[in-house]
């Protein structure tokens, strides 16, 4: 459990004591260790003490990198929404404003086998991104003020990107020179460029893709009106999606989690990679998310409208 994910969900909730209560071994991680703390090594101690099923409370970066430890050693994974978006518990159908009610899988649960995304040997439990996804990411404002991030980096999505020039191959099509790249753990099913959506199904053992190339003011003008119906928008879904660029190394993040990878990057699908364990009850089947108003949208861009009324 990471005591500082979310804001101290862990601690709001009680999580660490509920798992005890419950029959857990809990192992809190160290806020002072910072990023050089192994999570997977400390599964993997887990893995070798014994345990028969491995479990987070923290955000879609730290699920991944435990859930890549229970995948490969066949083990129970279980998901604590104690992150601050958590968008896999969410398509999990999880509870994220109660997050203890996760832990009822310890006692009444089932088990769902759900697919598992990987890029460059690391997992990802929801999505990797490229280009101008990736430099807001990056950016140190991201994870206090996402929305206002996102909406000062906008014009560079709309008409132009400065970064490095990629291009994206899925199962023989080619995106060439895109300025952002979207490869999703299965495809979402509706949303917006900037907050894709959900995903009903985790184990169509598909990954989902969506490019934007935006070539100047009038292809912006049409992606603001006609939204991913937009000729500057493609989307795909494969089980493989190679991406390279001129450049060595390029920014990418997985999971929110910002990082720099050697090019070529290779995204793959493990289709029914994960055993998930979830509460028999569940706030129930997920539901497309509406699309964006796109009108809004452009409306945040000329700036205006006030940020806070675009934030989600």
């Amino acid at each position: 459990m990471n005591p500082e994910s979310g804001g101290g969900k862990v601690r709001e909730f009680r999580l660490a004591d509920r798992a005890r209560e419950l029959g857990a071994e809990v192992v809190l991680l160290d806020p002072s260790a910072g990023p050089e703390q192994d999570v997977a090594l400390l599964a993997e101690r887990a893995v070798a003490d014994g345990a028969d099923l491995l479990g987070v409370a923290g955000g879609d970066g730290t699920q991944a990198l435990v859930a890549q430890v229970a995948a490969r050693h066949g083990l129970p994974f279980l998901v604590v929404a104690a992150g601050t978006r958590n968008h896999f518990a969410l398509d999990l159908g999880l509870d994220r404003d109660d997050p203890a009610s996760g832990l009822d899988a310890l006692t009444d649960g089932v088990e769902l086998r759900v697919d598992l995304g990987e890029v460059a040997g690391r997992a990802f439990v929801n999505n990797v991104s490229f280009g101008t996804y990736a430099e807001v990411v990056r950016n140190p404002e991201y994870r206090d003020a996402k929305a206002s991030t996102i909406l000062a980096m906008l014009p560079d999505l709309l008409v132009g990107y400065a970064g490095t020039e990629l291009r994206a191959e899925v199962g023989g099509e080619v995106l060439e020179r895109p300025q952002a790249v979207l490869v999703s753990n299965n495809p979402y099913d509706a949303g917006d460029l900037l907050d894709p959506g959900r995903r009903s199904r985790l184990d169509l053992g598909r990954l989902g893709v969506l490019g934007v190339r935006v070539d100047g003011a009038a292809q912006a003008a049409e992606l603001a009106l006609r939204g991913t119906n937009a000729e500057a928008v493609r989307t795909l879904v494969g089980r493989e999606v190679l991406v390279t660029a001129e450049a060595a190394r390029i920014p990418v993040a997985v999971d929110g989690e910002a990082l720099e990878l050697d090019v070529p990057v290779r995204c793959v699908i493990r289709p029914g990679a994960l055993r998930v364990r979830v509460p028999r009850r569940r706030p129930g089947a997920v539901r497309p998310a509406p699309p964006l108003s796109w009108g809004l949208l452009s409306r945040l861009a000329a700036g205006r409208v006030e940020a806070n009324e675009g934030a989600r």
